[in-house]
């Protein structure tokens, strides 16, 4: 149940990460306002809170999971979202990136 619970608060964390920086470009890049750069800093806001729900304690061995989680789910958001097609090498890389998560997080370690 823990690896799934940790899955599961990786997963909020790169919807908040990711989406927070979206609503920040949308807004600014974009051109769709203020309100959207709001919403994409409380949003950034909630991803910090959410990774500190992680069972792990070690705040470095959390984020740098968090990394390889983060070039996965960007690619994922660009192709829903934005409608990007990655290529071969974009998906190659999400799924080193994938396995590094893997081996950081849930590794067997000695007590």
């Amino acid at each position: 149940m823990t690896v799934a619970r940790s899955i599961l608060l990786f997963l909020l964390a790169a919807l908040a990460e990711i989406g927070g920086a979206w609503l920040v470009w949308q807004g600014w890049r974009e051109h769709r306002g203020v309100l959207w750069i709001a919403a994409g800093v409380i949003a950034l806001g909630l991803y910090g809170f959410v990774a500190t729900f992680q069972p792990d304690a070690n705040f470095g061995r959390i984020l740098a999971a968090y990394g390889g989680v983060f070039v996965a789910g960007s690619l994922a958001w660009g192709m829903v979202v934005d409608r990007f097609r990655p290529d071969r090498y974009d998906l190659v890389g999400a799924a080193i990136c994938l396995v590094g998560v893997a081996v950081i997080m849930y590794a067997p370690r000695a007590s």
